[in-house]
């Protein structure tokens, strides 16, 4: 009896212990597969350049559109082509221009269309709802209303990102490549941005920090486009290629910062030694030439034969890549001593592929002059 209770006991043990091994088998499985589904349900938390916190959902391959000026350009420095799943009409429709990105990038036109896109549109809900992102990247034509608004309407969190206003030297440029990095999990490749664009800041205040006022030339940038193309008073206050090379800009003597619009009698009271002409809006100069050859040749520059080309840089805001491209080229018109060493070919076309994968200095050139001697007889 004591042999079969014995039995029966250890039959109800091994009975328990495999019932036991299943649950915990199964309870295992079941906190794996939770596990898993916590994971994949993370957020990350974004504060954009409006200073809202976004939550956006923590997985690879995120489908991404770029929405307003200059947001889609930002995008594919740090990101190329890779997961932008639609573009603005306005992308499709506008030529080609001096917008570089579309130049490395025109497969991008063949891209669903999600919205019209422009400097005064509005976000078409339904046309970015279409195309299923992950993410909206918006540039900062957006208020926190407006976003808010647009975040609520599609479901899709809207990340709005800023270029600042100097450019380079605006630390709003960084914290859009950084914001854009982390989203996209290409941290290293927005720091290797930022990092670029330092060393050439540097590299410029260094070789003219100490240069003497008495030796620096007295320069001016005209027929700047903005918002559209604009003849030869079209003109910049802190303009950052004179700033990145501590050139003396007569234009900064009208106490104004960015884009402004100067009478021809203040530019002939300034009288410049060199001038740099935006070659977006030559044609423009060239057609007020032949109104007004007078005050041309009433100008220093003119007449010594210091008139030159920059490549055209803004389109649907600032082409980064091609401001730094035209900076190396002042930089060796404005200090040829200080720049003998400065192929400003070789580096344009270093600067394009860093920033968007191919050499487009001959195609800019060709498009629009390159950077030369200008004569407008």
């Amino acid at each position: 009896m004591k042999s079969k209770s014995f039995n029966l006991m250890r039959k109800t043990v091994v009975s328990f212990s495999l019932i036991l091994s299943v649950l915990l088998l199964i309870a295992s499985a079941a906190l794996s597969g939770y596990a898993k589904q916590e994971k994949s349900s993370q957020k990350l938390i974004i504060t954009d350049l409006l200073g809202r916190k976004v939550e956006i959902e923590d997985k690879k391959n995120k489908r991404i559109v770029a929405i307003g000026p200059g947001a889609l350009r930002l995008v594919l420095y740090v990101n190329g082509t890779k997961n932008i799943v639609g573009v603005e009409n306005a992308e499709k429709a506008w030529e080609e221009g001096s917008r570089t990105y579309i130049m490395a990038y025109p497969e991008l036109k063949r891209l669903p269309t999600i919205g019209q896109g422009g400097a005064d549109s509005s976000p078409d809900p339904e046309k970015l709802i279409s195309v299923k992102p992950d993410v909206i990247f918006a540039a900062s034509f957006l208020d926190r209303a407006k976003a808010d608004a647009l975040q609520a309407k599609t479901k899709i969190p809207v990340v709005v990102l800023d270029y600042g206003t100097k450019l380079l030297f605006d630390e709003n440029v960084y914290k859009s490549l950084r914001i854009i990095g982390k989203i996209v999990g290409k941290q290293q490749r927005a720091e290797d941005l930022i990092n670029y664009m330092q060393r050439c800041k540097a590299f410029f205040n260094e070789r003219t920090r100490n240069i003497p006022a008495s030796k620096k030339p007295r320069v001016y940038v005209g027929a700047i486009s903005f918002k559209g193309g604009h003849g030869f008073e079209s003109t910049m206050g802190k303009y950052f290629p004179f700033l990145a090379i501590n050139a003396v800009n007569v234009a900064d003597e009208a106490n104004k910062e960015g884009w402004f619009m100067v009478e021809k009698e203040k530019i002939l009271e300034w009288n410049p030694d060199i001038i740099f002409i935006d070659e977006a809006n030559l044609d423009l100069v060239k057609q007020d030439y032949k109104k007004n050859p007078e005050f041309y040749k009433s100008l220093s520059a003119f007449k010594y034969g210091k008139v030159y080309g920059q490549l055209p840089y803004n389109f649907y805001w600032t082409n980064i890549d091609t401001v730094l491209a035209n900076t190396f080229f002042i930089a060796k018109v404005v200090y040829p001593d200080r720049f003998k060493d400065v192929d400003p070919i070789k580096r344009a076309d270093e600067i394009y592929k860093f920033f968007l994968g191919k050499p487009l200095y001959t195609k800019m050139a060709k498009k629009f002059g390159g950077f030369m001697r200008i004569k407008l007889d």
